[in-house]
């Protein structure tokens, strides 16, 4: 059984996307219902697949969906939106894919395939490194960033920091097609887990700050902004185009 939450503080969106999404017949759903931010942040629930207004009073949508990528990276997020210009929004939520209002039925049902089909792909990416603790085997997505400091490099991850017996340069060779990149030559940043960039200050999602060099910078941005454009798509029937 699939959970999906539905989040909007106008009635007529809220109750016009609940007819549609209740009308899927390609999945079992389980539908709940809220009229803002703060009603779906206290419901002590985890759902799979998010339908998450931008713009509503008290707490927008994209507060919203940092607050819930605190304690759920998986939850598919998908925008409903007045704008079409919203690739800032991606920053830090891992948005799945946007709906501009008026909801559209087979726009909700695309988004809601896609959403099931990655799903189902869903399963952790682990790559072993060898550590003085020995060869360890982590999750992708859990890794924060590389650091050479000391003669060594250090791996920050969600659990725990790891000493890497290799050169920087070698891991953000290797790293690199799995969405790294070298923001300065003392590290490697995991651009899954990029908050935002301010100036030359690589915001992460841990709360720490990677320095990003004048010298990178352009190519860092780019190679970002690609990502995202990227990761956008996934919600898009053409998930080539950035």
């Amino acid at each position: 059984m699939i959970k999906v939450a539905i989040c909007d503080d106008d009635l007529k969106i809220l109750n016009r996307t609940k007819e549609i999404v209740n009308g899927y017949k390609r999945k079992d759903l389980v539908i709940k219902a809220y009229k803002s931010g703060e009603e779906l942040l206290k419901d002590d629930e985890t759902f799979d697949i998010i339908f998450l207004d931008i713009d509503m009073g008290g707490i927008n949508g994209i507060e919203t969906a940092k607050i819930i990528r605190k304690y759920d990276k998986k939850v598919k997020i998908i925008y409903i939106t007045n704008y079409t210009d919203y690739t800032s929004s991606a920053f830090g939520v891992h948005a799945f894919g946007y709906l501009v209002k008026p909801v559209d039925r087979e726009e909700v049902y695309h988004q809601l395939d896609e959403a099931l089909s990655y799903m189902e792909e869903d399963v952790e990416e682990l790559i072993e490194f060898i550590t003085d603790e020995g060869v360890v085997r982590i999750d992708l997505n859990k890794i924060y960033y590389f650091e050479y400091q000391s003669r060594k490099v250090i791996m920050k991850t969600i659990d725990e920091d790891h000493i890497i017996k290799e050169k920087i340069s070698d891991i953000g060779n290797d790293m690199l097609k799995y969405g790294f990149l070298m923001p300065h030559k003392s590290f490697v940043v995991n651009l899954y887990n990029v908050k935002s960039v301010k100036g030359y200050d690589i915001y992460m999602m841990d709360g720490s700050i990677v320095p990003l060099s004048q010298k990178k910078s352009t190519q860092f941005r780019n190679g970002l902004n690609i990502y995202l454009s990227t990761h956008i798509d996934k919600g898009r029937k053409d998930k080539s185009h950035g």
